[in-house]
């Protein structure tokens, strides 16, 4: 009896290794060691989730508003811990997850929230958005365990991008524009939307357009002046559920109409949400690349 309960001992001893593993993964801050596959995870960045959840991975923790219908199963299946902005410290005090992944809107409490758990910053943001999020798949899929599953996640993400570089290829200049109520912006190649351009080589309607992170403030003039041959629009209110004039209502008016893009039905109303909430997010950039597809592949070069 001895013997057998010595030998368990050392079998859970020699067990605790493998349980307690780390594993180094890229964040937005640099290397970090974090848990493998842990038990308890928290997820406070909406692009983080979109990319775990095509993963497969569990999230048992997450904001109280994720504002893409397709990720409602992970909210339905976690507790809400806060907000994309405010965290509930107290409700992660009792949960004492594992881990907690910050991003974006919640990166500003990595600190704090580091006094409860491991907690990472992987926010995608800037130049190289989709390295980043290349980068991303294959973190998540260390950390969780499903590296086969980020593989061929990246495979499929390359295989999209390629596809909406053979549909934009020929058919025109492009300008990204953003609505808010009656208010438009404008994004380049250097804004946070210009991966549209650099990856898919769309060229740009309007160069030197200021890479601010609302985008600069244009006017109905410009845009006529400009007059592109494709505007691709995001809704912001849309993206947020806000009340408020909707962007095919703010675009309704006869400088816009004069447009190539107005006359050549060439107008693209992106999922806003995707884009301007979980940009980065995997399954947030394949919706945009299949958007992109559907609308330049049946266009004349």
């Amino acid at each position: 009896m001895r013997k057998t309960l010595l030998g368990g001992l050392v079998g859970a001893a020699m067990a605790l290794p493998a349980l307690a593993q780390d594993v180094t993964i890229q964040t937005a801050t640099g290397e970090a060691t974090v848990p493998a596959t842990p038990e308890t995870v928290v997820v406070l960045d909406v692009a983080a989730i979109d990319t775990i959840h095509a993963l497969g991975g569990e999230i048992d923790g997450v904001p109280n508003n994720l504002f893409i219908p397709r990720l409602a199963p992970v909210a339905e299946g976690a507790e809400v811990v806060g907000t994309l902005f405010e965290p509930d410290f107290e409700a992660l005090a009792v949960m004492q997850p594992d881990l907690i992944i910050a991003g974006g809107r919640s990166s500003a409490q990595v600190e704090n929230l580091s006094q409860i758990a491991p907690t990472i910053d992987m926010t995608i943001w800037g130049d190289n958005l989709m390295d980043q999020a290349r980068a991303r798949i294959d973190a998540y899929g260390t950390i969780f365990g499903h590296q086969d599953r980020a593989a061929a996640l990246t495979e499929t993400l390359e295989a999209k991008l390629d596809e909406a570089r053979a549909a934009v290829n020929g058919k025109g200049n492009a300008l990204i524009l953003l609505t808010n109520g009656g208010k438009i912006s404008a994004y380049g190649a250097g804004g946070r939307f210009g991966w549209l351009h650099n990856e898919l080589g769309l060229q740009e309607a309007a160069e030197g357009v200021e890479s601010e992170t609302h985008g600069e403030a244009v006017s109905f003039e410009f845009v006529a002046d400009i007059n592109p041959d494709w505007l691709l629009v995001i809704d912001r209110g849309a993206a947020i559920g806000a009340e408020g004039e909707a962007a095919a209502a703010t675009l309704d008016n006869p400088l816009i109409k004069k447009t190539k893009a107005a006359q050549n039905g060439q107008i693209v109303y992106l999922d806003a949400a995707s884009l301007y909430i979980a940009s980065g997010g995997a399954g947030s950039v394949l919706t945009t690349l299949d958007e992109i597809i559907a609308a330049f592949a049946s266009a004349e070069s």
